[in-house]
């Protein structure tokens, strides 16, 4: 059957590179996914699935019912794209302005209905289920993974499987980890408040900028000097902002940044210390401070069990020379959430071809990708799929 499959995806890759630059050409923002939800939607009803509409927001279920009784398995798509204004001089270019796929996230929805299609054809020789999760707002927290398991997305759900386009990896390559292959990510911004006044007498002021100058540096201790060095952490200050003049010493200050981590003891424990540091430094030079900490998605880890089925069944579909395990690294993803309830696993797809120039990474206004990748990460998720569903031992 798995062969039948694999002949029908290379039957549909023409369909699914003209589904992918159609989601290319209309992009739409996190939680205002309405022509994509309803595409998605009306395609897989054509194909005769089960679909529910509004799950958690604008995401899709659709429900592929074998013939025969047995296993329930998940293939994630996300589909919302980002606010930033494409570059590439291509006929599929972005049409709305400011708004652009530079995630992939028109590729993972175009081969989650290519799969559909294709499984459809053989859904009398089906063994169980499988359902498609068509995931809004995974690009803006809190995003759209956590209300879709609310909303008992997964609730039936045995096992589940998603990738990533990813042009830091050449097309014709798949990477992937047992454990963890992405961090949590949190965010947090702080703001000082003190008695400003003119620069020239600073004993008569609380100098915000010289507060939050420390502050910076003392945060920036907690990763080396409180974390403990086998157990990996980052903390980066992206924003600092604070007064409008030379002459002028603030009464405000705004600092921003992000943590990342794996542990959830460390996550925690920088939490702790972020508070801690901030209080001490303000108060030892009487200055106020508020802080805002953003608990975002927790980190992506996989089942060892299921990222093994997987990587098995990619063998038939890639050089096993290029399939390759990875140390994670410290992006986020919000199908942690559907890890956290589910056994599954998440890998990347190489997307890459330094020959036709398709080089830039994801968030790039010139991001694009070798559309080979789209018949690669159908056939391996597709194989997983079935896999899984034929496997009586999981």
């Amino acid at each position: 059957m798995k062969d039948k499959v694999f002949t029908e995806l290379d039957r549909l890759y023409d369909e699914m590179v003209r589904l992918r630059r159609d989601f290319h050409m209309y992009p739409e923002l996190s939680f205002q996914e309405e022509r994509t939800s309803r595409i998605i939607a009306d395609y897989q009803k054509e194909l005769g699935l089960d679909v529910i509409t509004g799950v958690g927001g604008n995401g899709v279920v659709a429900t592929l019912q074998g013939r025969k009784p047995g296993k329930t398995v998940a293939i994630r798509a996300d589909f919302d794209a980002l606010p930033i204004e494409e570059e590439n001089d291509v006929p599929y270019k972005s049409r709305h302005q400011g708004v652009m796929h530079a995630c992939g996230h028109d590729a993972h929805t175009a081969i989650a209905l290519g799969i559909s299609k294709a499984l459809t054809s053989v859904k009398d020789e089906l063994e169980g289920k499988i359902v498609f999760i068509h995931q809004h707002a995974e690009e803006q927290d809190p995003g759209g993974a956590k209300p879709m398991v609310e909303a008992g997305a997964v609730k039936d759900v045995d096992a589940i499987f998603a990738t990533h386009m990813e042009n830091y990896i050449p097309v014709n390559h798949i990477w992937h980890s047992n454990e963890y292959i992405l961090a949590s990510c949190d965010d947090f911004k702080i703001q000082i408040r003190g008695h400003g006044g003119h620069a020239a007498f600073p004993h008569d002021t609380t100098d915000i900028i010289a507060v939050g100058s420390q502050l910076v540096s003392s945060l920036q201790q907690i990763i080396s000097r409180k974390v403990d060095p086998l157990k990996s952490a980052v903390l980066t200050i992206g924003s600092f902002h604070a007064g409008k003049a030379p002459n002028v010493i603030s009464e405000t200050a705004t600092i921003e940044g992000t943590v990342r981590t794996f542990d959830e003891e460390v996550r925690n424990d920088i939490y702790r210390w972020i508070k801690q540091i901030t209080s001490h430094t303000c108060q030892a030079f009487e200055a106020d401070y508020h802080i805002d900490y953003d608990f975002g998605y927790p980190a992506t880890k996989n089942n060892k069990m299921m990222n093994e089925l997987l990587i098995n069944a990619a063998k038939d579909v890639i050089n096993p020379d290029n399939i390759i395990e990875i140390s994670p690294n410290m992006g986020a993803e919000d199908f942690s959430y559907f890890l956290r309830e589910v056994p599954g696993s998440y890998f990347f797809t190489g997307s890459a071809n330094e020959e036709k120039g398709l080089i830039y990474p994801y968030h790039h206004p010139k991001f694009d990708i070798d559309e080979k990748a789209l018949l690669n990460g159908s056939k391996v998720l597709a194989a997983a799929a079935l896999d899984f569903l034929s496997n009586k031992d999981n």
